[in-house]
């Protein structure tokens, strides 16, 4: 539990950093020019938005399925960071004025649009599946937190690749330090529930 305290706090601290930017000019760092629809800035913003919401999702889900103080607590933190990022990705675009949803496949702004296939919903890499999401919701008690931890890590994994391309292709420079914000703390979120899954008996999926 003492772990998840760390990392909740470290969690806040980036949410307050964060926060304080949200509203900074648009075309911070990038030369005073708004990201067109097609750069990797607006992308990034309405992909991950997309993503960040299943983890959402999916640490509610499991927050209902068990009783485990650490595991509810981690959850918990999950789905207020995400949460909170994803409306400042969605506040940008909306000064931006530009749309939250693009014709184009996901991950097109890393030349990666074929990347995920889609299948059974899972859009982007480390997206849980349709079928992940409903045996979740299935489960409980131990068997619901090792599967939540084994999804959330591969979401985890998948949202740093993401990540990792904005911060080496995005320009707006408040865009650029949340995405770098981000690869830590799930980086070390990580970390955390692969200790979680041995103290269960079980191992990350990849």
């Amino acid at each position: 539990m003492r772990h998840v305290g760390l990392i909740a706090g470290a969690a806040t601290a980036a949410l307050v950093a964060a926060g304080a930017i949200t509203y900074a000019v648009a075309g911070d760092d990038g030369g005073g020019r708004t990201p067109s629809a097609e750069s990797a800035d607006a992308g990034f913003a309405r992909d991950m938005a997309v993503h960040h919401q299943q983890a959402v999702e999916m640490s509610y889900i499991v927050r209902d399925r068990t009783k485990d103080e650490e595991v509810r607590r981690l959850a918990y933190d999950i789905a207020q960071t995400q949460a909170n990022q994803r409306g400042m990705m969605i506040g940008w675009l909306d000064l931006w004025g530009l749309p939250k949803v693009s014709s184009e496949p996901p991950m097109t702004w890393m030349d990666m649009g074929g990347m995920a296939s889609g299948k059974d919903g899972a859009l982007m890499p480390g997206m849980a599946t349709n079928s992940e999401m409903k045996k979740l919701g299935e489960l409980s008690g131990k068997q619901a937190e090792v599967l939540y931890l084994q999804l959330m890590t591969d979401h985890h994994k998948g949202g740093i690749h993401m990540t990792e391309g904005c911060v080496a292709r995005c320009r707006v420079g408040v865009e650029k330090r949340l995405a770098q914000g981000m690869v830590d703390a799930q980086q070390s979120e990580i970390s955390l529930m692969a200790d979680m899954l041995k103290e269960r008996g079980a191992t990350p999926r990849s």
